[in-house]
């Protein structure tokens, strides 16, 4: 069954105070702006209210035989050690310290689970990519994660967390065909939109969008977040919302 979508397939969510994206206004299937408006402002209250009850952390698995048992919608977060994920979890649930924020990269070494509300548990998924990381550690996690994701049969989609300051590195390439061979839809996350100028924010968001259409499972339209100042936070919101049965 097709995921119902408070935004048009194709379209970059963005913050209200970034560029206007022209699929915004101009796309297809919208009947007229006003139509898209009220949609997109009831997407919005359905993903504030989803998040306005409490989060907490109920369970830590660093194996495949510690995981809980399966119940209700999982949404998972990856991303490179550093991308952020951390803080967007903080910011997407209004605490301040639910993810904990570590000053050594790629410390986190295993599935963590929230509970939200009863209605959604969101997972955040060890770092990657992090340089002094032993061969052995990376190995094992990328293999619990694999198995993780094809064997889950409660979790809908992963984020996958981009930083929008940099390039695109090796092992975010290796995820996401990870994540292809695993057949999980994945969502592409623009983080840290905050320091990246305008001017250069837009060829990322195109850069972006060609590589979400380059991976058979990637989900077509992506969103940009700041933690920091909280652009696109209402909207990944209401785009999780949309997942929740």
């Amino acid at each position: 069954m097709a995921d119902p979508a408070p935004y048009p397939a194709g379209q970059t969510i963005v913050g209200p105070n970034l560029i206007d994206h022209p699929n915004l206004i101009d796309h297809p299937n919208l009947i007229d702006r006003q139509t898209h408006q009220q949609a997109e402002a009831a997407a919005l209250e359905t993903g504030r209210l989803l998040f306005a009850v409490e989060c907490r952390f109920f369970f830590g698995a660093q194996k495949l035989d510690q995981l809980p048992p399966p119940a209700g919608t999982e949404i998972a977060f990856a991303g490179r050690s550093n991308v952020g994920k951390s803080s967007l979890l903080n910011a997407l649930t209004g605490r301040n310290s639910l993810a904990r924020i570590s000053s050594e990269p790629g410390r986190t070494r295993q599935l963590n689970f929230f509970d939200l509300g009863g209605r959604l548990t969101l997972v955040d998924m060890p770092g990657y990519g992090y340089a002094r990381a032993s061969r052995d550690i990376k190995a094992d996690w990328q293999g619990m994660m694999f198995d993780y994701l094809r064997g889950r049969p409660t979790l809908r989609r992963v984020m996958l967390l981009m930083d929008a300051r940099i390039e695109f590195k090796q092992a975010d390439h290796d995820v996401m065909d990870l994540l292809d061979r695993a057949a999980v839809t994945f969502q592409l996350v623009l983080t840290k939109i905050d320091s990246v100028k305008p001017v250069a924010l837009l060829p990322k968001i195109h850069a972006t969008e060609a590589l979400a259409r380059s991976h058979a499972a990637a989900f077509p339209r992506i969103v940009t977040t700041s933690s920091e100042t909280g652009d696109g936070i209402e909207a990944l919101r209401a785009e999780l919302a949309s997942l929740v049965d």
